[in-house]
């Protein structure tokens, strides 16, 4: 899928252009991985560009780069003005948001003690992460090969550039085998989440998902959908879940700023349930999709408007 330019990108308190917006080739990210970053949509929402819980995202960025004791020299409140600003200035309506913290130029070695810290953000048009169709008729998935991480070998809730290495595994193999994405397994066995998203089952009227301790993302999406389903009355598990419940499940779906609500209706070629789109999957889509596009109220103050307006860029601390 081609990227689609923006014209600028916020860089390190500056707004530079797009192809100006670079790295040296010896900073230390680009050797070792030493980067976290976040996924925003901002949607067209009828009163204008809206971004999606926004505040939540930069706070979970902040925590990925204390886990990686990396102090980032803009505060949260100069990031989020930033993301506000680059949507701003791109005169876009709906884009996807990439906030970036990396470890930049000083020296080669492991150790990244002295390495500069970098910021970005850019914001650009992007449209369905798993094809047009997704959304509405679900996707086929495999269990890939590849598990996560064991929880003492990488932090999983720190949403770090090297973690996506396993990420590629799964998605390259699940692509070559002819699947939209893949499911992996967590060292011992249990469903853990897809490459990029987290994973919930319906299964005997419940709605089922792994629990953060099976080496999982804490999703923002995820989180909303847990609210939102309990608020439609349905019945919420977080728990271990073996691999063969997805081929007994009743209804599967993907959640995560990338594939927001996208259903799973195949598994291993197995259907899930009868494999259609289920009840559970469309009142949830039908309660995200309305308030991200503001045509239900935002009774959780979930978006943050765009003003047409954009102040100066923000400088270091």
């Amino acid at each position: 899928m081609a990227m689609t330019k923006s014209e600028k990108i916020w860089m390190n308190g500056q707004f530079v252009a797009w192809d100006d917006a670079k790295v040296h080739v010896l900073a230390h990210v680009l050797h070792y991985g030493s980067s976290v970053f976040e996924g925003i949509r901002c949607y067209a929402t009828r009163q204008g560009p809206a971004i999606f819980r926004l505040g939540e995202h930069l706070e979970r960025l902040a925590y990925s780069a204390k886990i990686y004791r990396m102090k980032v020299p803009f505060s949260t409140e100069q990031i989020e003005r930033a993301c506000i600003e680059t949507v701003a200035v791109n005169g876009l309506k709906e884009c996807y948001i990439r906030p970036l913290v990396w470890r930049g130029y000083a020296h080669v070695g492991v150790n990244p003690v002295g390495t500069p810290i970098e910021v970005m953000v850019a914001a650009y048009p992007w449209g369905k992460y798993l094809g047009d169709d997704a959304l509405t008729k679900g996707v086929s998935v495999k269990v890939g090969t590849w598990a996560r991480m064991a929880p003492n070998t990488l932090p999983a809730m720190a949403k770090a550039g090297g973690n996506y290495l396993n990420s590629q595994l799964l998605k390259l193999e699940a692509v070559e085998d002819g699947y939209a994405e893949a499911i992996a397994l967590d060292v011992n066995g249990y469903v853990s989440e897809g490459s990029g998203e987290n994973l919930f089952l319906v299964h005997k009227g419940e709605l089922v998902t792994p629990p953060l301790h099976h080496s999982i993302l804490a999703g923002i999406t995820r989180a909303s959908v847990l609210q939102l389903a309990r608020e439609l009355g349905y019945t919420v598990r977080e728990m271990a879940i073996p691999r063969e419940l997805l081929y007994v499940a009743d209804e599967a779906f993907f959640t995560g700023t990338a594939v927001e609500v996208t259903p799973v209706t195949a598994v291993d070629r197995l259907p899930v349930g009868n494999g259609d789109v289920g009840p559970v999957t469309q009142a949830i889509q039908q309660a995200f999709f309305g308030i991200v596009k503001g045509d239900i109220p935002d009774r959780h103050g979930w978006l943050t408007p765009v003003p047409r307006t954009v102040a100066a860029p923000a400088a270091r601390t």
